[in-house]
């Protein structure tokens, strides 16, 4: 397909969309080009021939037909992070729903409808009105579309699994500008592409979730640990999460954590470990089942306790501004052995950044309970993810940065079969290799999905599982 420049399409064709559009359309000689532009990774600057700001699924197929009909490329944005940058393309068309951001709650049935532009803050502040919550993520303004189409890796996934796990239906926008539902029960096989295939099928433009009690009150565990009793105290965490109960979902993350406000002067700029934890069920249970966690050593500092679980949602939000540099990776672990503890530990206190981490996140519970053959998401077999955030400032260190966290995954493959979690690709460098190893022998069935709803690639800037009709 060709990509097309500004100069492919007459003002004409663009005033007969903007005619038949409800939201905005942008163009780059508007004075609002660059605020619309621009996504929340700092190391992002792409410059799209044209931006769709949808307010309804009307416009989004309006916007489909538009760029099919003039070969352009599609990059859809919704409604938080997408660190990789493949929200936004150059000279193709952003079609962007982060306006098409309504919840809506039955809590009798205990579901929960989003527009695909809602953040986990969105839906957290309805459901939790029902002390109901669906699992998500771990930030709160991270976008419900993007995180559940790559899986959904939250802070509820032991209990209750992976976002997409929890998916009843969705409303999809397909290339030919057709709208239709998946479900289990109507267009079935691209439901269970679409349950972490990624978007690479259409533009869904709502979900609906199954919900379950959770809040308003949870126990947590929030532990720093200096970085000198790491080599006693992640094994011994280990030890305690290979038999915790599946109401508790763990975070280890390994950095300095430079919150001047959190840690006494000498320590803010120490390498630190921070042992994360919240129970999907009663408060009083749920602290018993983490007092462990506060005891792995003698803790830096430790901000365990009952929290609302709107709060919780947010612990991290302040630690992601908009703009700041991003590059993660990850890799699925066949364990947490004491070389991959080892290992980990000497990457993360050699990050350049003292804003990065390398990230443990324990998987098991709900997730393995679902059948692989069930759900495209990949990975339910690994009892382990590693994280690898460089987060960072200065543009003049983005090669430092960028060359340490790919350094700590070339490093890394050694624990691990080479699958990665989506969400969590890069910049989808050696996109082809990497889709492969990951999806393994379901990558096969989601190229015959694509082949049926997308067949000449129009949305491709995303994890692209590319048709092999075009």
């Amino acid at each position: 397909m060709a990509e097309a420049t500004p100069s492919s399409f007459s003002a004409d064709v663009v005033q007969d969309l903007m005619e038949r559009f409800h939201g905005e359309i942008v163009l780059p000689e508007d004075a609002s080009y660059d605020d619309a532009r621009v996504v929340w990774n700092g190391m992002i600057e792409k410059y799209p021939a044209i931006i769709a700001c949808c307010s309804g699924t009307a416009d989004v197929i309006s916007a489909v037909n538009f760029a099919r009909e003039n070969d352009l490329l599609v990059a859809v944005r919704s409604g938080g992070h997408n660190v990789s940058g493949s929200a936004v393309c150059d000279d193709g068309m952003v079609i962007d729903l982060a306006e098409m951001n309504g919840v809506w709650v039955d809590p009798d049935e205990r579901t929960v409808w989003a527009q695909a532009g809602a953040t986990l803050g969105d839906v957290d502040h309805e459901t939790q009105v029902f002390g109901l919550a669906t699992p998500l993520g771990v930030v709160s303004d991270t976008g419900v579309a993007g995180l559940t189409l790559g899986g959904g890796i939250g802070h509820l996934r032991n209990k209750y699994g992976l976002s997409c796990d929890n998916l009843t239906s969705v409303g999809i926008v397909t290339a030919d500008g057709e709208y239709c539902t998946a479900s289990e029960n109507e267009n079935e096989e691209l439901f269970w592409g679409l349950r972490g295939g990624g978007g690479t099928f259409g533009i869904v433009t709502g979900f609906e979730f199954d919900l379950h009690p959770v809040g308003p009150e949870v126990a947590t565990g929030l532990v720093f640990y200096p970085g000198d009793l790491a080599v006693t105290v992640l094994p011994a965490f280990r030890d305690y999460e290979e038999s915790a109960p599946d109401e508790l979902t763990t975070l280890v993350s390994m950095g300095v954590f430079p919150e001047e406000e959190l840690f006494p002067v000498d320590a803010v700029d120490k390498f630190k470990i921070a042992i994360l934890g919240v129970y999907a069920d009663a408060p009083g249970q749920g602290e018993t089942v983490i007092e462990p966690l506060r005891k792995l050593g003698e803790p830096l500092a430790d901000f365990s306790g009952r929290i609302p679980y709107t709060e919780f949602q947010q612990l991290f939000d302040d630690d992601y501004p908009d703009g700041m540099r991003y590059y993660w990776k990850s890799l699925y672990l066949a364990s947490l052995s004491d070389d991959v503890i080892h290992r980990s530990l000497e990457w993360a206190e050699a990050a350049p950044s003292r804003l990065s981490t390398v990230d443990i996140w324990p998987l098991g519970g709900a997730i393995a309970d679902v059948g692989h053959d069930e759900s495209a998401f990949a990975g339910r077999e690994a009892p382990y993810l590693l994280g690898v955030e460089a987060n960072w400032e200065d543009p003049r260190q983005d090669g430092a940065n960028v060359e340490w966290a790919r350094d700590c995954l070339d490093d890394m493959r050694q624990f691990s079969d080479g699958s990665v979690y989506l969400n969590f690709p890069g910049f989808y460098e050696d996109s082809d290799e990497m889709l492969e190893t990951t999806f393994g022998d379901a990558y096969d069935r989601l190229v015959a999905l694509k082949n049926e709803y997308d067949p000449t690639n129009l949305f491709s800037p995303t994890q692209n599982i590319e048709p092999t009709t075009w």
